[in-house]
């Protein structure tokens, strides 16, 4: 499901109905003209948002793995993501650091914005996600060593609840060399850098 456009008639049919009834039950006309298509819009919308689900990160990987024999560190930093919370179906959004030390192969660098892109199209919850994507890339490349920071605004916080809306939460996962506090903090300054 590459755009919006390619969701499954049947799921957005069946979505297409428990959109409108959430609109009925909100006080909302659905026959008013603002809103006649709104939850077919909806209904295609969330399976794109969610599409995560079809998407294995480990056959990605796989597919864009290459011996060589670098072994210094590769930084990807502020691959922009998108998600929802689990808790209240709002969306979390920032900018994810990944990090890995080669260990005899290196993986197409396109490819850890994409498992960042499986991932984040679930529902989530920051501290799974950052998780996650460490896993992934730990399991299937077999690096050196692996880190990952995400920093992220979470409307569930800022919308409703307590109405914060500069907080940044920021999560970390760190394996292998990166478990070493000077590997750590070479990391941690870079991200930090502006180098280019």
């Amino acid at each position: 499901m590459s755009n919006v456009e390619d969701s499954n008639p049947e799921i957005t049919s069946r979505l297409k109905s428990n959109y409108s009834n959430i609109l009925e039950l909100v006080g909302e006309d659905v026959n008013r003209e603002g809103l006649i298509k709104t939850p077919e819009r909806a209904a295609k919308a969330v399976q794109f948002l969610l599409k995560g689900y079809d998407e294995d990160p480990v056959q990605i990987l796989k597919k864009a793995l290459f011996k060589e024999d670098y072994d210094e560190m590769v930084i990807v930093k502020n691959i922009d993501f998108y998600s929802m919370c689990e808790h209240h179906l709002l969306p979390i959004f920032g900018k994810v650091h990944i990090a890995y030390i080669p260990n005899g192969h290196i993986v197409g660098l396109s490819k850890l914005p994409r498992i960042v892109e499986v991932f984040a199209r679930r529902l989530q919850v920051q501290e799974r996600l950052t998780l996650q994507i460490v896993d992934a890339l730990n399991d299937t490349l077999k690096p050196q060593g692996v880190a990952v920071v995400i920093e992220a605004y979470h409307m569930c916080m800022m919308m409703r609840g307590v109405q914060k809306q500069n907080s940044i939460t920021t999560t970390s996962a760190f394996k292998g060399e990166f478990e070493a506090q000077e590997t750590r903090n070479e990391f941690l300054k870079l991200i930090s850098s502006n180098l280019h």
